[in-house]
């Protein structure tokens, strides 16, 4: 196998099991053992630009920079591509959540896209719930489907 198909496997799983990590990291540690940093991303009491939620960003990116630094040492090997995929999800997660979703760079405010639309909407069903138990919708890319029905639905009106 040619190795830049080989790199680009390992750079979409590391990608994709980012979402599935991020998925349960949200769901069972930001809303279980770790709600003391999550909290103020759902309950705001200030007008501060960075929340302890932000920690979390740290928290991800740890391993993702290992991967690469530990890849990059030894020839490229897969720990690197592993690690640019965890630092694309990264990026990606950061363009879609922090900019895209809360507007905290005022960018990307208004889109006809049924896929950005149902993933906004999922979002704020997410932040309907103040408290750590109740929620739904823990990932970021992928939502259920009845988000994307909807935001088709209103897209049609």
């Amino acid at each position: 196998m040619y190795p830049w198909i080989t790199n680009t496997l390992f750079v979409v799983a590391a990608f994709v099991g980012m979402e599935c990590i991020a998925w349960l990291a949200h769901k069972y540690l930001m809303h279980g053992a770790l709600w003391s940093l999550h909290h103020d991303h759902h309950q705001r009491d200030d007008g501060d630009f960075f929340e302890k939620n932000d920690y979390f960003f740290v928290i991800f990116a740890t391993p993702g920079i290992a991967l690469l630094w530990f890849g990059l040492r030894a020839d490229f090997n897969y720990l690197f591509w592993l690690g640019l995929g965890i630092t694309i999800y990264g990026f990606t997660y950061f363009l879609v959540h922090d900019i895209f979703i809360h507007q905290r760079f005022k960018m990307f405010r208004n889109t006809d896209s049924v896929y950005l639309r149902a993933i906004r909407r999922a979002h704020k069903m997410h932040h309907k719930h103040l408290g750590k138990y109740q929620g739904e919708c823990f990932g970021m890319l992928w939502v259920p489907l009845k988000y994307f029905r909807e935001a088709k639905n209103a897209a049609a009106k």
